[in-house]
């Protein structure tokens, strides 16, 4: 499998490359050379294949015999070993439920794939690998999980001080052993662009083997487009297209939702649906991509000002904005509305939505009425119990806590609190890791 650099298409490297290294040189992102799309029968046969087996179809058809066919199918199956089932609110809306991995995100699904990719390729080097990831809520508890004493390999944690809920800041800052946490005081974004300098620099890099489990990451992003086939599989009956909306802040999420339509995957829309971080809706409305500072919004995961994955969305289409349009619509909501979305879930169809999965039911409600007759699907993207405070509180109603989150409640936590200093975070790896 080769992959390019979005800056610079002539720069291609193997797979191993792009997983180990993250970025590019050229501070661009890692794009397949080729995405073959999949069988018309395999999509028609959906229904015959397990999750996990038709996540290894899809992984195949992606990578190939890059990696050996017996360890590709090993590495998928021991990542996909929890459900994505798909709850019908009614006949054309449907809410694909990705939390029922072990820290309750949908991130859940590419840390596991990548945290065992990662441990394959790094089987026969004797040097640590660091892992930089900055978080704004999930990516950091998924990463954390799926890297757990993961041999070769220490993970390092960037997050915004007070940006995170309690729960969620648990889940990155107790595990201990090779998963450090970093407490940035500052935005996601500030975390974000202290990683992407870190891998810029290359006195840094020369001390100190560098890789990243964020969704700027090709291994990330590949597994995050299985779902959508699964989802597909349960919940279209005649084979027809479905639309599916999507709540977004780096857009990883969406991006892979574009590979699965690239594979094949009859998908009409994309439905982009975030909180007052709305910088993709506009460009989609006007065609002018301007990232700005992020806001602080009670869907915290989403508060994101400069989405990465933009650039991906942008290769895809050749930054056609005409094209980029007609594929992928856009909507924005304030948090006074996401709460309101929750408590009407609640009351209509007795279903308990988290902050982001209720951004994304505003947008469906739009969207359906205005593409009538399209069935959808929304990503629901976190357990409620994640954000306990504000979910209880708006919808004046006791969440019950899986015990895998609630353990978490009693521990310690431990994070180094830094301002948003470069040299700082840098001295800090030479000290630590170098």
């Amino acid at each position: 499998m080769q992959l390019y650099s979005t800056n610079n298409r002539s720069h291609t490297v193997d797979l191993k490359e792009a997983v180990m290294n993250s970025l590019p040189p050229d501070n661009g992102l890692y794009m397949p050379v080729r995405i073959p799309q999949l069988s018309t029968n395999f999509i028609k046969n959906l229904s015959d294949y397990t999750f996990a087996d038709l996540s290894f179809q899809v992984a195949n058809n992606i990578i190939g015999s890059y990696i050996p066919k017996s360890k590709l199918e090993e590495i998928v199956h021991g990542a996909i070993d929890f459900p994505a089932p798909v709850v019908e609110l009614t006949d054309s809306l449907g809410i694909l439920e990705l939390y029922h991995g072990p820290s309750l995100a949908f991130k859940d699904f590419g840390a596991r794939f990548m945290a065992r990719t990662m441990g394959y390729f790094n089987e026969q080097s004797s040097e640590e690998l660091i892992i930089l990831v900055a978080t704004s809520g999930d990516t950091g508890g998924a990463v954390a999980a799926g890297f757990y004493n993961t041999p070769g390999i220490k993970v390092v944690i960037l997050y915004p001080s007070g940006k995170v809920s309690p729960l969620q800041e648990k889940q990155l800052t107790t595990l201990g052993g090779n998963i450090e946490a970093i407490e940035i005081q500052g935005t996601f974004d500030d975390c974000q662009a202290l990683v992407k300098k870190a891998f810029l620099d290359q006195e840094l890099n020369d001390q100190i083997r560098l890789s990243s489990a964020n969704s700027i990451n090709i291994a990330r992003l590949i597994p995050q487009s299985f779902y959508y086939f699964e989802a597909w599989k349960q919940f279209q009956k005649s084979g027809e297209a479905l639309s599916f909306i999507v709540p977004s802040g780096n857009f990883g999420n969406l991006t892979a939702g574009l590979f699965a339509k690239k594979m094949g995957l009859p998908i009409k829309h994309m439905v982009a649906a975030t909180n007052n971080n709305d910088i993709v809706p506009d460009y989609l409305s006007t065609g002018k991509y301007q990232p700005r500072p992020s806001v602080p919004t009670i869907s915290n995961a989403m508060d994101v000002g400069a989405p990465s994955n933009f650039s991906r969305m942008m290769d895809l289409y050749g930054s056609t904005w005409n094209d980029v349009k007609g594929d992928i619509k856009g909507y924005s909501y304030s948090d006074a509305n996401t709460r309101l979305a929750m408590k009407e879930v609640l009351a209509k169809y007795n279903y308990v939505m988290d902050p982001h999965g209720a951004v994304g039911y505003l947008a469906a409600i739009v969207y359906q009425k205005e593409s009538i007759g399209t069935k959808s699907i929304i990503l629901e993207t976190a357990h409620p119990s994640k954000f306990l405070s504000e979910v209880e509180t708006t919808l004046d109603k006791k969440i019950e806590v899986p015990e895998r989150l609630a353990e978490l409640k009693d521990k310690t936590k431990v994070a180094e609190l830094m301002q948003v200093d470069y040299n700082a975070f840098s001295n800090y790896l030479k000290k630590n890791h170098a």
